[in-house]
Order: structure tokens, then sequence, then C-alpha cells
């Protein structure tokens, strides 16, 4: 917007046709009309000067402006033009209070031209107060309004940093919860391949190795979902997937009630925050039962995983932490109770 606006700065010098105008109407004589193009060519040599600097730059131009349109005055009284650019600039490159100082010297400048050079011209004063006056404001408002423009396009690059970084905090907690998941499954299943190898039972060991190489594909293939945002299983076949994972673990699983249709957003973090959940049953929990129950009631669609084991305490790790920031951008959050353990949330209906 303000690259667009110093693009077309010329459409603006359109005023000065009030200083051009006595050309064609006033006898000049041919050194007048020289003096008078020099000051005009470098009164807007001064403009897009002015136009070019930041505002804190812009008090020589402004200067050489003012003294340009005084110097002029007594040759053509069209110069009430060059003192409104002037008292512009005044009002948009200073603070108010520094404003009235500049418009308050300008009209003195008018007053001491009408005093002493200008004759036949019984408007000029009345005029040009006017117009430095007017258009000063114009600059004051202008000036207001792109300090708007600008703190509008700082708070659009803030959220878009900001963005960035809860982008990142997503791809960071998702890798987190996926990886873990899928290491803790290679761990089991090297540790497996490892025994019975030692045991010489090479047909075991291969397959355990392909089903290692399986999990492997599977984890990269889920990496870069997380990054891109999506899952392609859905919540149906990550439930099935995760059952599977504890049964070769060696636990019973018991998947009960209907598993509900979500949103993409809500499929995504129930997805993350079972994978969780269940990555630390098989990470920490002593049971062989594990119980994965859907339901719904009037506040919401509850989830919960149980199982058999027992636990002294319960640690504030990552992957908790992960989950409670999950369920806070869902407007819920995570009840827990040990011996046994269950863990449960429930998605609000207005989620």
């Amino acid at each position: 917007m303000l690259e667009l606006e110093k693009r077309l700065s010329w459409v603006y010098l359109i005023n000065l046709v009030f200083y051009i105008a006595p050309f064609f109407y006033i006898n000049y004589s041919p050194l007048q009309y020289l003096w008078m193009t020099v000051a005009l060519v470098a009164f807007v040599g001064c403009y897009y000067w002015v136009y070019r600097s930041h505002s804190s730059q812009m008090l020589v131009p402004i200067l050489l402006m003012a003294l340009i349109a005084s110097v002029i005055t007594p040759l053509n009284y069209g110069s009430i033009a060059m003192f409104a650019y002037v008292s512009f600039f005044i009002g948009f490159a200073y603070n108010f209070r520094q404003f009235l100082v500049g418009v308050a010297a300008l009209l003195c400048v008018l007053v001491l031209l009408d005093h002493f050079f200008v004759k036949g011209a019984p408007y000029f004063l009345l005029y040009g107060s006017a117009l430095v006056l007017a258009i000063g404001v114009f600059g004051v408002l202008d000036r207001a309004r792109r300090d708007s423009l600008l703190k509008e396009q700082r708070s659009a690059e803030e959220i878009k940093q900001l963005a960035t970084i809860v982008e990142r905090e997503r791809i960071a907690r998702d890798l987190h919860d996926i990886m873990g998941h899928s290491l803790s499954g290679i761990v089991l299943k090297a540790d497996l391949a490892d025994k019975l190898l030692q045991q010489q039972q090479f047909q075991a060991a291969h397959q355990q190795l392909q089903e290692l190489a399986q999990i492997a594909r599977e984890s990269l293939s889920q990496v870069r979902q997380t990054v891109s945002g999506y899952k392609h299983k859905g919540l149906v076949g990550e439930v099935q997937a995760l059952s599977t994972k504890l049964r070769e673990a060696g636990f019973g699983v018991d998947v009960q009630g209907e598993i509900p249709t979500l949103s993409a957003r809500e499929e995504t973090a129930v997805v993350l925050i079972l994978t969780e959940l269940v990555t630390n049953v098989l990470k920490h929990s002593n049971g062989d039962e594990v119980q994965i129950s859907f339901s719904e009631n009037q506040q919401g669609r509850q989830l919960m995983v149980s199982d058999n084991g027992k636990l002294s305490e319960l640690k504030q790790g990552h992957g908790l932490t992960g989950i409670q920031e999950r369920l806070a951008a869902l407007n819920s959050q995570l009840e827990w109770q040990l011996s046994p353990s269950r863990f449960r949330f429930t998605l609000p209906k207005e989620a």
C-alpha cells in the first residue's frame, strides 16, 4: 500500500497548476519565466526528495521547499500552492506540537510576504493561510493513517511469526508422540529378534525383522503425514494399528464403544493423544490388559484408555504436556487416576 503511494506520488503534483496558471495570463519577461521555471524544477526535486526520505530526514528538503516558495512569491503569487505542500509535509513528518510550531512559522512568512512583496492580490494572505492550515491537517491525518497501516503490517507479521512458532511446536509434539510410539515398537521387535537369534530360531527372527522394517516404513509415512498436517488412516485405522502393537507386546486389548466420526482437526489431535497414551502403556505399564473405550454423554464424546497396571506416581513429561496442550485447544482436559491407571477426556459437542 505504501509502496503504491510512492509510485503514484506524481499525481499529487497536479496542485501546482495554481503556480503554473499565471504563466499563461500574465506577461512576464523571458528572465522571469526562466526564474519561475527554475524554481518549479527545484521545488519538484525537493518534493521527490521528501517523498523518498524517512520522516526523520525531511527537515532539509522541507526548509528548501519553503525557501523556494518564499523567494518566488514576489514574481508568482501562485506560490501559495507550494506553501500548501510544505504544510502537508510538516504535518506528516512531525508530531502535533511540532506541526503547530511549523504552521505558525509558515503563517508568519505569509504575513511578511503579504506585507512587503505582494501587491494587487488582496486574497493572497487569506487563501494562503486557509490552504496552509487545511492541507497541514491533511498531512497530520495522513501520518496517522500510515502509522495505522504500519501497525497493521507489523501485527500481520507478528501473527505470521506466531503461527510459524505454533506450527513448529505442533510438529515437534507430533513427532515426539509418533516417534516415541514407533521407536518403542522397533526396540521391542529388535530385542525379540535378538533373543530368537540367540536361540537359533532363525525363521522366527526373520519374521520379527520383517515386522521391524514394516514399522520403520510406517514411521516414515507418519512423519511425512505429520509435517504436512494430515493423517491417511483415520481414527478407526489408528485404533486398529495401536491395538495390534499392544497385542504384539503381550497385552490383551479390548476396544469398547463406537468409534466416533470427528472433524479433521479433532481427529488429528485424538489420534496423536491416543498414540501417546498407548506409548506410555507400552513403556511404563506393568499390567497385561488394556481397554480403549469410546462413549457419548450430554457433555460430549468421551475416550478412555485404561490398563490393569499399577503406578505409584505420574511424572509430567513432554508427552503428557503435549496431550494437555492439544486438549486445551479443543476446550477439554485430561483426567487420570493411578492403580489401576486410567486416562480419560471428553470432547465438548460444540468443539
